[in-house]
């Protein structure tokens, strides 16, 4: 019975989205008209090329902060806490915690 609610609530969740987005897009349809009135048809590409551009920009970065994360928080917290599950009397579910909060310390610090 739950994974049927689930499925149901993933379902209502998929057939919303689009409705949402065309809302949003409908609020920016005075945007366009504007742009389309000052600039002309020139003006609107201008404008779709420099959101595409913010847009890929903006998508970059957040890629290579997730990769910095992997490689300054994730792997080193695991490799710790696997040296600590080895030598220590500590399973590795309870020391990766522990390595995870000493990396992010660590990573403030050094700013």
């Amino acid at each position: 019975m739950q994974i049927n609610s689930i499925l149901e609530f993933l379902k209502e969740a998929l057939t919303a989205i689009p409705a949402m987005l065309s809302g949003a897009l409908a609020a920016l349809s005075p945007l366009k008209q504007m742009i389309l009135d000052q600039f002309g048809w020139p003006g609107l590409m201008a404008a779709y090329i420099a959101g595409g551009v913010i847009l890929l920009l903006v998508v970059w970065r957040l890629t290579k902060l997730t990769f910095a994360a992997i490689k300054y928080l994730v792997v080193p917290s695991l490799g710790l806490a696997l040296i600590v599950s080895l030598v220590s009397p500590y399973s590795f579910a309870a020391a990766l915690p522990v390595t995870v909060t000493l990396c992010s310390l660590l990573l403030l610090a050094k700013g």
